[in-house]
């Protein structure tokens, strides 16, 4: 029990589950009955768990016997190896003493092999001059691969001696062997010369003389493989190794490209030169590509890449000759040819994606000829470019088109009878041009030719309006030049309308057929200018006549508001050749002059009513000239609510009024529909009337200061331009002549 712990554990669990299970089973009385069968079974069960137990523990039993047996065996037959090894060790501890004696013969059979290796080189030592002198006639002969197999022999005899002489220590027995071999050098560099020779023409001699140019690919292999072999091995590296021959041919060949077509000496960079050349290397660059792929891949190893290099090579040498030719002065046609070149042609099947390189030959991994940032910084020099050009050409237009006003003859008309110029024309065709050219190379290179033909076409109406405003000054100082100013001025209406409904098919994009804002409010300031002028024009006509008015002679008869309405009539047959929108702006702006003139000429403190029969001539002459007026205009087509010459029809009502006790409702009335009159217009039109006493003027402007009016978002101003003269001052002494 002491020595095995675990059996009493054992024992003592598997009462406990047995008692555990008995009570389960036995817990009732009538299942005694079956406590014989119970008793039977587990007795079956418990002799087939020994039986099988015993049997176990007998296999392991056997398996130990048969281990231990073996383990007594190893031992007995290690015990007799020990011996023999023992007598061996004293056997070769009695022999150590004779080897000694070997060792002076080994170092002589040494020092024979050495004699005998030099006794079996000194031929070829002593014929190494002579061997020299025959491989340099190979040379001269272009036998190239007799040529190098000599010279291979003789770099290997040499480096064989100098290896020795590493491995021996003897370092200053090596400069005699390599002044002994100096020929050598000459011989490859000799060698090297004609097969770089040989490369840089290798595109001509693969389609006449093939032999050679694979002659000279070999030997270059053949010198790899040695460099490969020597760089392995590492121990000893004989001078001018590793050659890097295969190296030096990609760059001779890189070279032969480079120099024979990209030096920008050569070509002529401007217009057609910089045209002609960039067709001669696009024809070159195919045919030689051609050349490559369908020749030269034939000629050099798989692994050459050739056509691929060839093709890297090209791409990087026109990336540097097309940096080197923007750093020119470029005008704007070289500038437009090379951005077409370099984006558009050069990937176009007519180049680099021509159907006889495809599909070996891919650009597209190489990247872009031209960077985005050259192309960027391109297409900056050729919008400035084209926007010199752009100014130059619309200030010729403008100077012709100016030049035309002094003609003795109207400007043309088109087929609904407006005035109109070549003006509008000659300006969008030269920007649509500009643009639809633009836009055959990038959609950013169009984007910015639109937006300086904005800028260039808004600066362009400011250069207009200032030859208008000169043109004015001109006409002001003699009337008659030119001759048909006002019909010019017309033309200009029209011609800026027309460059407004131009602007938005400027550009293609749908969705940008706005007009910037700037660009709107340069063509409203010159249509406003054009519109001034010629209301400056009908001014001056106007202003003759309203001096004339009010006058006791204007009273009596009709005839100065008939001419008026000639004068106006005139003009609105001249205005009926400008476009509908533009003749009713100028018809609103014409009656609203009128009318301003009217008001203006009543306030300028000429007359006085004397009587009420004079005021009551006074408003019937107010009645016929606006109502003569109004109908004027409304003849032309101008609506009566969109006339400012109800501002008469007003002000004769305030005139007219008897009762001078309504005299402030009156005014207030009027204030209400015109709130721009001021104290000054109406202490005017109340001096007019002749008999309000200042008791009432003082009322009336008093309730005016009460109900002070602030001017409508939609109001048209019409007395706020009309400025009244001072009153004048009374004068202490009679008026008399002077003595």
């Amino acid at each position: 029990d002491e020595e095995w712990p675990e059996a009493e554990k054992a024992e003592k669990l598997a009462r406990g589950a047995a008692l555990k299970w008995a009570s389960g089973v036995f817990y009732r009385p009538e299942k005694l009955e079956g406590l014989g069968q119970y008793r039977s079974r587990e007795r079956q069960r418990n002799s087939s768990i020994q039986s099988r137990l015993k049997s176990t523990v007998q296999s392991y039993l056997e398996g130990v016997s048969a281990g231990l047996e073996q383990l007594r065996s190893a031992a007995q037959e290690v015990q007799s190896v020990c011996q023999d090894l023992g007598a061996a060790r004293w056997a070769l501890l009695d022999s150590a003493d004779r080897f000694q004696g070997f060792q002076q013969m080994r170092e002589l059979m040494a020092e024979h092999v050495q004699l005998a290796s030099v006794v079996q080189v000194l031929p070829q030592i002593f014929s190494v001059h002579e061997v020299f002198s025959h491989t340099l006639q190979l040379l001269h002969g272009q036998h190239l691969l007799e040529a190098h197999a000599e010279l291979m022999m003789m770099e290997h005899l040499r480096d064989d001696i100098l290896s020795q002489l590493h491995i021996r220590g003897l370092s200053s027995a090596q400069a005699t062997v390599l002044s002994y071999f100096g020929g050598l050098q000459e011989l490859n560099e000799s060698l090297a010369k004609q097969l770089w020779d040989i490369v840089g023409s290798s595109l001509r001699l693969v389609r006449e003389d093939p032999v050679l140019f694979v002659t000279a690919v070999r030997i270059i292999e053949r010198e790899e493989k040695i460099d490969d072999t020597m760089l392995l091995e590492a121990t000893f590296l004989p001078p001018g190794r590793p050659k890097g021959w295969r190296q030096k041919f990609y760059h001779v060949l890189q070279e032969t490209i480079t120099g024979a077509h990209f030096h920008a000496a050569q070509m002529d960079a401007e217009g057609p030169g910089l045209a002609r050349h960039l067709a001669a290397l696009q024809k070159d660059i195919v045919s030689k590509l051609r050349v490559v792929k369908d020749l030269m891949v034939q000629c050099v190893p798989a692994h050459y890449n050739i056509l691929s290099v060839c093709t890297a090579t090209y791409h990087q040498a026109l990336t540097s000759h097309l940096q080197d030719i923007l750093r020119e002065d470029l005008d704007k046609q070289a500038l437009f040819l090379l951005l077409e070149w370099a984006l558009r042609v050069y990937h176009s099947p007519e180049m680099m994606g021509h159907p006889d390189l495809l599909p070996d030959v891919d650009v597209s991994a190489l990247g872009p000829l031209m960077s985005p940032e050259l192309v960027d910084q391109t297409e900056r020099k050729y919008v400035v470019k084209v926007k010199a050009s752009v100014l130059e050409w619309m200030q010729r237009t403008l100077e012709v088109e100016f030049k035309e006003w002094f003609r003795e003859e109207e400007p043309e008309m088109d087929h609904q009878g407006f005035f109109q110029s070549a003006l509008p024309v000659i300006v969008m065709q030269m920007l649509n041009e500009n643009i639809r050219v633009a836009s055959l190379i990038t959609d950013s290179l169009q984007q910015k030719i639109y937006n300086m033909a904005l800028e260039e076409l808004e600066a362009f109406l400011g250069r207009l309006r200032e030859a208008l405003v000169q043109c004015g000054k001109e006409h002001q100082k003699d009337r008659s030049v030119p001759k048909y100013y006002v019909s010019y001025l017309l033309a200009t209406l029209n011609n800026n309308l027309a460059l407004s409904s131009a602007v938005s098919s400027l550009l293609p994009d749908t969705a940008r057929r706005e007009v910037p804002t700037s660009l709107q409010a340069a063509l409203d300031r010159t249509q406003k200018k054009a519109c001034q002028l010629l209301l400056e024009e009908l001014l001056l006509d106007l202003q003759p006549l309203c001096l004339q008015l009010p006058s006791r002679k204007w009273l009596s008869g009709s005839q100065l508001v008939n001419s008026m309405c000639e004068v106006i009539d005139k003009y609105a047959k001249d205005f009926s050749h400008v476009r509908k929108p533009l003749f009713m702006l100028l018809l609103t702006e014409g009656e609203l002059l009128v009318a301003s003139q009217y008001l203006r000429a009543l306030m300028q403190r000429k007359m006085v009513c004397k009587s009420e029969e004079e005021r009551g001539q006074l408003c019937d002459r107010l009645l016929q000239d606006a109502t003569q007026l109004r109908e004027l205009f409304c003849g032309l087509g101008l609506d009566r609510g969109q006339q400012s010459l109800e501002a008469i029809f007003a002000l004769r009502e305030l005139i007219c009024l008897k009762d001078l006790s309504l005299l402030s409702l009156e005014v207030l009335g009027f204030i209400t529909k015109y709130p721009d009159v001021s104290d000054e217009h109406v202490s005017t039109l109340l001096d007019l009337r002749g008999d309000v006493p200042k008791e009432v003027r003082h009322m009336v402007l008093e309730m005016m200061a009460q109900h002070p009016q602030a001017l409508p978002e939609s109001y048209r101003p019409i007395f706020s331009t009309i400025l009244v003269p001072a009153p004048e001052l009374p004068f202490c002494l009679r008026k008399g002549k002077c003595a």
